[in-house]
């Protein structure tokens, strides 16, 4: 099942990377400007070495005797990052990337979030090495993540503010 679960997450990252990719060529084709380019190869550093730490820390241990309640949190994590993307449509990506005069997604879990998909983020870096026994993984990356995140929560306020709808 562990082997299972590492092969998923691996895959989904680089469905994830095609389709941002593909909403990236389609916004700027409309005129959308990038923002937070000298943290985003920190934060792609990050989640690849969160993976070789996972692996690294839990290749000899056995899943952890909560695997069945910690991978239901998971699937529901999953159920509600497809909701996120969802709702962001075209404009979901993992870089910053505005489009001027589109205004703020309102819908979804964005009528009560203002950044969802972080909130899965941050969960995943804590309940997924824990599904692995991968304690150091979990408290390493879970710090790392906390940096990176403020300073591209920063870099996302900012660039929407500068671009907001009159």
């Amino acid at each position: 099942m562990k082997w299972r679960m590492l092969f998923f997450l691996i895959v989904q990252r680089f469905i994830e990377l095609y389709w941002a990719k593909r909403n990236e060529r389609w916004m700027k084709e409309r005129g959308a400007k990038e923002f937070g380019q000298n943290h985003y190869k920190y934060i792609v550093c990050m989640h690849s070495l969160f993976f070789v730490s996972l692996l690294l820390e839990g290749i000899r241990k056995r899943p952890s005797p909560l695997w069945s309640v910690l991978f239901n949190i998971f699937v529901v994590l999953q159920l509600f990052r497809l909701w996120v993307i969802a709702s962001l449509g075209r404009y979901w990506n993992t870089k910053i990337i505005v489009l001027p005069k589109a205004g703020r997604v309102q819908k979804g879990p964005y009528r009560w979030f203002r950044h969802p998909n972080y909130l899965v983020v941050v969960l995943e870096f804590i309940i997924i090495p824990i599904m692995f026994q991968a304690y150091w993984t979990a408290v390493i990356f879970t710090m790392c993540n906390a940096y990176l995140l403020s300073v591209r929560i920063r870099a996302e306020e900012q660039a929407l503010r500068l671009l907001k709808s009159p």
